[in-house]
């Protein structure tokens, strides 16, 4: 396993990523949060998790904070708004992927 200072400052903070193959992909996850991402190289699979993780802290990327904006962000990932509005009412909170 590798480890890293954050944002390469020597904080006295360490980063553990675990980085694992899967079939034909990289899975890059970052221990202390869950967040992962992965790629068809190593090195994409870690450039991946960095966005993941800046998206994650909101350090870029836009707030979502209207239904509708909501809406128009899973249509852009091809999610169904309301197959999301469903899983809501079906379990009474967000699906697991979207917490």
């Amino acid at each position: 396993m590798a480890s890293s200072s954050v944002d390469g400052e020597d904080n006295g903070r360490e980063q553990e990523i675990r980085l694992v193959r899967s079939g034909e992909l990289w899975v890059a996850t970052d221990v202390e949060t869950g967040v992962a991402s992965q790629g068809e190289s190593r090195e994409v699979a870690l450039e991946n998790l960095d966005e993941a993780l800046a998206l994650h802290r909101g350090e870029i990327g836009d707030s979502v904070d209207s239904p509708e904006a909501e809406r128009e962000v899973l249509r852009k990932l091809d999610i169904d708004p309301d197959e999301v509005e469903q899983a809501r009412e079906d379990a009474g909170e967000l699906p697991e992927f979207m917490q």
